[in-house]
């Protein structure tokens, strides 16, 4: 337990601020969430990279909830593997999740350390 818990501190202390200094700046802000980048590419390579791409958000966020009882970061590692996998009403709770003031502080700090630009996220009114 002790070495997977190692080697996923280790694996998400490198990818998780690489992953969050290249959301864009605008990201939260748009309505929905724009695909057209995937639809230039080959029908086999899509299918191949999108299952690609879901089996890295799963693992990240099984790494991430352990996490949240063994070293690392927890809650910004299973962010990031929600916004690798693909489900429906997707982009909406990724919206929720980062208007969670801890998350996004997390998520800020991270940029700030990589001169990055705040996220740049417009809280909506509930009613």
């Amino acid at each position: 337990m002790t070495g997977v818990s190692c080697i996923t501190f280790a694996i998400s202390a490198v990818c998780v601020p690489m992953v969050v200094i290249r959301i864009p700046v605008d990201y939260f802000n748009r309505d929905e969430y724009s695909r057209s980048h995937e639809q230039i590419q080959h029908p086999v390579l899509r299918g191949g990279m999108l299952c690609i791409k879901n089996l890295a958000g799963y693992f990240l966020i099984v790494a991430g909830l352990l996490m949240l009882v063994l070293p690392g970061q927890g809650l910004l590692t299973l962010f990031i593997g929600i916004m690798f996998i693909d489900f429906p009403g997707k982009f909406r709770f990724e919206k929720w999740l980062v208007s969670r003031r801890p998350i996004l502080l997390s998520i800020n700090w991270l940029r700030n350390r990589a001169n990055c630009q705040p996220l740049s996220f417009h809280f909506e009114q509930r009613k």
